[in-house]
């Protein structure tokens, strides 16, 4: 272990010669012996540190170029798995989204517009699942800088769909180059470093938890193998409300729920009210008394055939959703109900209301980066 670590901080002492300006031959040299016995998580977890260390994530990704060159030998290791595995299909879909961009002949608008939009689930589930899973492993800066990496891509490829509206064909082929250098760049760093490491830290269990959210996002390039039927079983966590997406202390969901924007109200599938949330500025009075009252009670008398045939639709499955719109007090007052079922199964359904006064209004864009 104690060698290991000598390694390591050998490792991290070449890494900040090569920050440094350092000649590529004369590091990997040194470097060769050193690399022998060290992984790819390794490698990841000493650039990791460097950052912690002062070395921005900017300048480890204008690095990472070089490094992959001096570990090229210690890299070039082969990854066998099954065609199920989320590993095995985000490396097939490196192969084929880099013969696509290569192939982008002619400059049709469509077909690139479409293509790079499939491409984007490829990213999705990188960012969405995988990089998670890496960082409750305590792997962070790694997933961050191919997350950064990602924005680059997709900076490019907006420029590449405005060359095509503006039927600019030498800027089209200049980026369409500069998109297949990146992505080849960009894969090769996954599947060299940050894949075999993600192999590493997470287990068989959390890789198929893994491939069905995977399966929720959905695939580009192709259908993938299915994967084999696992029975999964809830483990219980002591004093939450555990969901499938997540879980709660009772504090945490009513918090939650009374935060959001819109007053909500839910009626069982007895037609009986059950739960309104108390968001901050209710726009229709609730009160406790009206628990367990019957929803027709909660409604004027010249309104209650209405309710009941919205009823009787989401009952019989003839719809899922009836939405309304009015004027109280200057504001203009969306109101919306939802059939609400679990697994085909009515349940109940949820009012939504929403004061939609200044969302009416909005124009332009008001992005992250904009907030003050």
């Amino acid at each position: 272990m104690e060698a290991l670590g000598k390694k390591k901080g050998m490792l991290k002492s070449i890494l900040k010669q090569l920050h440094e300006g350092a000649n590529i031959e004369e590091v990997r040299r040194k470097a060769k012996e050193i690399l022998r016995e060290l992984t790819p998580k390794d490698i990841a977890e000493v650039e990791q540190e460097l950052i912690k260390e002062g070395i921005t994530r900017e300048e480890i990704m204008k690095l990472c170029d070089i490094h992959m060159e001096v570990f090229k030998e210690a890299l070039d290791t082969s990854i066998d798995l099954p065609e199920w595995h989320p590993i095995y299909i985000l490396m097939k879909e490196h192969e084929m989204l880099l013969s696509h961009v290569k192939n982008l002949e002619g400059g049709d608008l469509e077909e690139t517009a479409q293509h790079f939009k499939e491409a984007e689930k490829h990213y999705l589930r990188e960012e969405n699942v995988l990089f998670p899973y890496l960082e409750k492993h305590g792997i962070e800066e790694p997933p961050a800088i191919m997350w950064a990496e990602h924005d680059g891509i997709r900076q490019i490829k907006k420029e590449i769909i405005n060359a095509l509206k503006e039927k600019d064909e030498n800027k089209f082929d200049e980026k369409i180059k500069m998109l297949y250098e990146m992505l080849l760049k960009h894969y090769n760093k996954e599947n060299k470093i940050l894949f075999p490491t993600a192999l590493k830290v997470i287990s068989n269990e959390e890789w198929i938890k893994i491939r069905k959210e995977f399966d929720e996002i959905g695939y580009c390039c192709f259908i993938p193998t299915k994967m084999p039927k696992v029975e999964e079983k809830e483990k219980e966590v002591k004093g939450k409300i555990v969901l499938s997406t997540g879980n709660f202390t009772k504090d945490e969901l009513e918090a939650v729920l009374n935060t959001l924007p819109i007053d909500i109200t839910f009626i069982d599938k007895n037609d009986e009210v059950k739960y309104f949330n108390k968001s901050k500025d209710r726009i229709f009075v609730r009160t406790k008394a009206i628990i367990g009252r019957k929803v027709q009670q909660c409604h004027p008398q010249k309104s209650i055939h209405i309710v009941n045939k919205i009823l009787n639709e989401f009952k019989k499955g003839n719809r899922d959703s009836a939405e309304f719109w009015v004027d109280m007090d200057g504001r203009k007052v969306y109101i919306r109900y939802f059939a609400v079922r679990k697994n085909g199964e009515y349940i109940g359904t949820l009012e939504v209301t929403q004061d939609i006064s200044k969302i009416r209004k909005i124009e332009g864009e008001k992005r992250l980066l904009d907030w003050k």
